[in-house]
């Protein structure tokens, strides 16, 4: 098992704290690995494995379990010895009815340390957030970064620096795409099953989806047009055009339930002037370019949206809320911001050319503030600052 430290650090980090740990994430983007790395640090510093319960509701194994009052007398049993501290790990949880309200009533009981993984985010929805409120902490998962996906290829002396990055952007960053690279005909299969799997169980079966065929052409749509500006007008003439009729509540609704499953990530649109969101004309990432490229084909002509999706991904991993800023009619790509951090990044495939250079800086320059402001691109013999406005490599950002 490879290391994903990242979040690793982040569960460690809330050990023993009287917090549930929720890992939340695409399925197999690394969730039951990431709790699988956590049990072996627990049986490495110390705990019993009789003091660990680990159950995996995706396994036949618990396949009985499927309300909570069983949740609850299955767990209560494995708890041997009330003084000592119990390690409750479990995976997929949302398949248990109410699984919430036992969870809840050990937290309060019981001598116990609780970590569960979920890939909808209904696993958080307004009941548990209710029920548990200021009682959790929430950790996103995604799929492999590219400085991960570099850890994970190990040293391949064959593959230039180039050809692996367009390697990932290709086939994106599932762990599991890693273990298929030798034989490249097995990853179209991979990614259709994962696509199929989240498109059937966690949106269709889920959402209780009448119409499979409409949803898959909205998520068509966003595929064909991440990083671009979409409304729900656009999405319904495209449909029309394509003789489905629809309203705009549904492409709402179904948009929703592609986030809630961690397929597509919203970036609203702030006003940097007026300081407010706008509620309208967002765009739309994917959260993994092999299940993106699935859908659509890798063209050439999308080249620079999809280097926006792979650095709007990796500002999310680094924990910073993504929007995209509004000054006047101009656009910048994102604006990053924590607590007391703010930066703005412009990412563009090339500047080498004069009208693209002052085209990508023109936002930028706009933005009177002293906030860190990035151009990021793809070439290699990058001028470095342009008045303040710094210019940096695309694969060095990632890997920094």
């Amino acid at each position: 098992m490879k290391n994903r430290n990242h979040y690793l650090d982040q569960l460690i980090q809330f050990r023993d704290k009287k917090l549930i740990k929720v890992v939340t994430g695409i399925r197999r983007s690394g969730k039951s690995t990431l709790l699988s790395l956590f049990e072996n640090h627990l049986i490495t510093s110390g705990v019993d494995r009789n003091h660990i319960i680990r159950m995996n509701f995706e396994s036949f194994e618990f396949d009985e379990i499927t309300t909570y009052k069983e949740l609850q007398a299955y767990i209560s049993k494995r708890i041997l010895d009330p003084n000592k501290k119990h390690y409750i790990i479990l995976d997929e949880v949302q398949q248990v009815s109410l699984w919430e309200r036992a969870i809840n009533s050990f937290l309060v009981d019981a001598n116990v340390d609780i970590y569960i993984t979920g890939s909808n985010a209904y696993l958080l929805s307004s009941e548990l957030s209710t029920l548990l409120s200021g009682r959790y902490i929430e950790i996103k998962m995604l799929p492999l970064s590219y400085k991960e996906y570099l850890d994970f290829l190990e040293s391949d002396k064959e593959m230039s620096p180039h050809d692996k990055f367009n390697q990932y952007l290709r086939y994106g960053g599932l762990p599991t795409i890693i273990e298929l690279l030798d034989t490249p005909d097995t990853i179209g299969p991979f990614l259709e099953g994962i696509y199929n799997t989240v498109l059937m169980k966690d949106v269709i079966e889920r959402n209780g989806v009448r119409d499979a065929a409409l949803l898959e052409s909205i998520l068509k749509y966003i595929a064909a047009n991440i990083g671009c500006i979409v409304s729900t007008k656009k999405i319904s003439d495209y449909l029309t055009s394509s003789g489905r009729k629809t309203t705009s509540d549904t492409i709402d609704n179904y948009l929703k339930m592609l986030e809630n499953a961690f397929i597509i990530y919203k970036a609203n649109r702030y006003d940097l002037k007026g300081k407010m969101f706008l509620k309208t004309l967002e765009k739309y990432y994917f959260v993994d370019m092999g299940i993106r490229n699935r859908l659509t084909g890798l063209r050439d002509t999308d080249y620079g949206h999809v280097l926006e999706n792979i650095v709007y991904l990796e500002l999310l991993r680094r924990g910073y809320e993504v929007t995209i800023g509004k000054i006047g009619s101009l656009e910048v790509d994102f604006v990053a911001s924590k607590t007391d951090e703010k930066c703005y990044y412009q990412v563009s495939a090339t500047i080498m050319d004069e009208k693209t250079r002052e085209r990508e800086l023109r936002p930028l320059e706009s933005i009177s503030d002293n906030y860190p402001k990035y151009i990021l691109t793809m070439d290699q013999t990058v001028f470095n600052d342009y008045s303040g406005i710094r210019v940096k490599n695309i694969i060095d950002f990632l890997l920094d």
